[in-house]
């Protein structure tokens, strides 16, 4: 109500003073003037020598019309020296203010003055927080700013303190304070260009699971089945039906479809990526894709996210992440084109036609500033943006043909022509460009239009260059049939490259300026087995052209010069594959520094080989760093893995179950005994380390492991979690973990006294002699591995003092009799002895 008063007087008082200058004679009437007031601020303040400061400069009053700006503003800057600059001109946005960096480059006190020349407003504008009105024409006075002192340190100023990366267990959502850990949230809203998932810096390199949950009927059906008597399992989904396609994951949530052919059971199904608790489920909904769009405005910042069905054609539905809810609608959303996102997050759709010379950019952002009162001139200008965007998008059905839709539409060079991959154009596109290949068997021609710097008022673009190269003659002699491989993420030393099938070689040319840059080494013959891309997986990254097929061979290539770096083979001991000795292997994803290889077919017969592998490789030089064999079988004709927050998501086709896979919680627990002992007795010290990721607490392996499913050691992970979680025979050979053992006694001093390894039941023990006394606080710790996430325990003892000394017995005092009388008897027996001795012998001589 206060709006539309305050309103209702500002057009009063326009139609007044105008009606006025209206009536007054024109030699009298002369333009209002209008005092202003400049401003500076300088922040931060004080700062060190060579630190950026922002300036903040303007005027208080604002300006009519949000592309309108006050103009040719100085900053008088004064050194500690005395010395004076000017820096500027400058303009301002429509609020009247703006900045600037400035970097002292001496130490003590800089003067800094903001200098506002005469001007004339170009527009009428109300200011409702003052009252007035400024009208076009009003000279806006000269005016000169305080003299502000900003102090220059020798020393640089702290800065805010950068948070360290997760060192334990954690989950969503993460407080945005925490910046650093961007690097380990990525998102998946769609199968990322390449393959290549950003943002998972902490991507698995273990094949430790977190949760199982299953998508469908899955498993062994039992007993033997068809004219071979064989055991078989359920359906897979290939070839042609897959399942778990255009899955997602954002903010820590996975998102995929659940069709299993029952009525109202198919839809899109939200769980927890570190729990697999199922959040919601909404019925008769088909998941395409999702998307993270980051709405920067004038008076709004922040991320709006949404999961898009386009199932129904040029008709798309915006869904809410957080609850499934419906949220918009856009018609006639174009059916051709490349769809890719933009900078922001908007949805992209570049569309070309080249017997008509136009190309278009249709623009999800500028589709959503049609919506029905949506001004699309405050909007695009930004100040009422987020507004708009919130509250009038959202709940509204938008026609996407509106010509308003387009960020621009421009006129291309005759004879444009380009390949095709599946029926759809190639059209790689670039910040700056776009490019596109076209070939047959006689030559590759390779070209890309300008597209840095169109808006809407261009009318044309120019090609930046085309190039033909002649193909060498075996195309032709041989037939040779081709295929669009892709093209880098990356113009600088980019590459866009087509294979041929039968010599079984890539060739790439420069996405820069077209040249022709290489030719590969044939790969296996197998290799030319399968339509292109459809049985092979052709993904540029790290500088590398990665490639691997039917013949179940990796080949790294130099992106550069074609050479090949390395190779690997997923090999099989057991004989297994059907399709040639290694097995055959698709690229699932390519994340931080590793390329994850699983093995599909694209229709396997029954019953499925068993073992087939999922590999983790390191990106750079090939090596093995993980490998479980019958844990992830892929699908070719579904969804393969996909990755968010640094824990992979992938059906698995053997069992039809949802596994993921990261560094999961552990638990320590200690215990000693006895808890109170006498000093120089030794104590027993014991406990477990056990794995409590949420699949752990599913009913099944709880009752399997009712003490706990122990935590075992990165090398016997692969077998144990296929004895965990698909009850294969449990490892002869499964090892634990390392747990450090420390006190902290009672002079208060805290040692390590010792490290053991848990077994595979989880369990460790430990004697050890405490060499004083009093009480002990012991602590046990599990440092974390590759697999698990660290945790610790504390228990207590106490060592009795040692008691003193027993002195020996003090003698009784001796009595009279004693002293006197006991002597004396003894020497009269000794004297009746003696005199008894000497009669004998006197009596002896007598004798004649």
């Amino acid at each position: 109500m206060k709006i539309r008063n305050a309103t209702a007087i500002a057009l009063l008082l326009i139609i007044t003073i105008s009606a006025t200058l209206v009536i007054l004679p024109a030699a009298q009437a002369q333009a209002p003037k209008q005092k202003t007031y400049a401003v500076i601020d300088a922040i931060p303040n004080p700062v060190g020598v060579g630190e950026d400061v922002l300036l903040r400069f303007g005027i208080l009053q604002p300006l009519g019309k949000e592309d309108e700006s006050w103009k040719d503003i100085t900053i008088t800057v004064v050194d500690p020296d005395g010395i004076t600059k000017t820096l500027g001109p400058f303009k301002t946005d429509s609020t009247g203010s703006s900045f600037t960096i400035f970097t002292p480059d001496k130490a003590g006190t800089y003067k800094l003055t903001t200098n506002f020349p005469e001007q004339t407003a170009p527009s009428t504008f109300f200011d409702m927080e003052r009252g007035t009105v400024i009208l076009a024409g009003t000279v806006m006075q000269a005016s000169t700013s305080e003299t502000i002192s900003l102090v220059v340190l020798e020393s640089p100023l702290p800065t805010y303190p950068g948070s360290p990366l997760p060192a334990e267990y954690w989950s969503r959502p993460v407080d945005p304070q925490l910046r650093e850990w961007y690097t380990v949230t990525g998102n998946w809203m769609t199968r990322p260009d390449n393959a290549l998932a950003l943002y998972n810096d902490d991507a698995p390199e273990t094949a430790h699971v977190l949760w199982a949950k299953q998508l469908t009927t899955g498993g062994l059906a039992g007993g033997l089945w068809g004219p071979g008597e064989v055991p078989v399992s359920s359906e897979t989904g290939d070839a042609y039906a897959g399942k778990f396609i255009d899955s997602v994951i954002l903010n820590g949530i996975l998102y995929y479809n659940r069709d299993d052919a029952k009525v109202g059971s198919n839809g899109i199904c939200a769980v927890d990526l570190r729990t697999g608790k199922e959040l919601w489920f909404r019925n008769n909904t088909v998941l395409s894709f999702g998307q993270v769009f980051y709405f920067n405005s004038f008076n709004y910042d922040g991320v709006f996210t949404y999961l898009w069905d386009t199932s129904a054609g040029s008709t798309w539905k915006a869904y809410d992440p957080f609850n499934g809810e419906w949220i918009y609608t856009m018609t006639n959303v174009p059916m051709t084109g490349t769809r890719v996102f933009g900078p922001s997050g908007e949805i992209l759709i570049y569309q070309i036609d080249y017997v008509n010379r136009w190309m278009a950019l249709w623009n999800s952002t500028a589709a959503g500033q049609t919506a029905p009162g949506f001004s699309i001139e405050l909007a695009a200008s930004g100040s009422w943006g987020a507004y708009y965007y919130g509250r009038l998008v959202h709940g509204s059905t938008i026609d996407a043909s509106d010509p308003r839709c387009y960020s621009w539409n421009v006129t291309i060079p005759a004879g444009l022509t380009a390949g095709s991959s599946f029926f759809t154009p190639i059209l790689k596109v670039y910040p700056d460009r776009v490019v596109s290949i076209d070939f047959n068997q006689t030559r590759v021609r390779v070209w890309a239009l300008n597209t840095k710097g169109l808006t809407k008022t261009s009318t044309s673009t120019t090609t930046l260059f085309d190039k033909t190269w002649n193909a060498p003659s075996e195309w032709l002699q041989g037939s040779n049939t081709l295929h669009y491989v892709g093209a880098t993420n990356e113009v600088k030393d980019g590459v866009i490259a087509v294979w041929s099938k039968e010599l079984r070689k890539h060739y790439g040319f420069s996405v820069e300026d077209g040249r022709y840059l290489f030719e590969t080494d044939s790969e296996h013959w197998l290799d030319a087995y399968g339509w292109g891309n459809v049985e092979h997986t052709w993904y540029f990254a790290y500088g590398k052209l990665y490639s691997v097929g039917v013949a179940g061979i990796v080949y790294a290539y130099d992106a550069k010069t074609g050479d090949t770096v390395w190779t690997y083979n997923l090999t099989d001991a057991y004989n297994e594959p059907v399709t040639g000795n290694n097995w055959w292997g698709w690229i699932s994803i390519i994340a931080d520094g590793k390329i994850y290889v699983g093995h599909l077919e694209h229709s396997a017969e029954m019953p499925m080989p068993r073992g087939a592998p999922f590999i983790c490789l390191n990106a750079t030089t090939g090596e093995e760093i993980w490998r479980v064999n019958g844990m992830f079988r892929q699908t070719r004709w579904g969804g393969n893995a996909v990755i968010g927050d640094s824990i992979i998501a992938t059906m698995d086709t053997y069992d039809q179950r949802i596994y993921a896979i990261g560094k999961g919680p552990s638990e320590t627990r200690v215990s000693v005994s006895p808890a109170v002992l006498p000093f120089k007795n030794s104590v027993m010290i014991t406990g477990y380390v056990t794995d409590i990721s949420a699949g752990t607490k599913d009913d099944t392996i709880a009752a399997r492991f009712p003490n706990g499913v122990p935590a075992v050691s990165d090398e016997s992970m692969s077998d144990w979690m296929l004895y965990v979680y698909k009850q294969f025979p449990r490892p002869a050979n499964a090892t634990g973990v390392k747990v450090t053992l420390s006190v902290v006694d009672a002079n208060n001093n805290c040692r390590e006294i010792g490290t053991v390894t848990s077994d595979a039941n989880g369990f460790f023990h430990y004697t050890w002699t405490p060499d004083i006394p009093g009480d002990y606080v012991v602590y046990a710790t599990f440092a974390g591995s590759k697999a698990y996430w660290p945790s610790q325990a504390v228990t207590a003892f106490n060592v009795m003092e040692e008691p003193e000394a027993t002195p020996p017995p003090t003698p009784m005092p001796e009595s009279i009799a004693d002293i006197y009388f006991v002597p004396a008897v003894i020497g009269i027996i000794v004297a009746i002895v003696v005199v008894g001795a000497i009669l004998a012998i006197l009596l002896l001589r007598k004798r004649p």
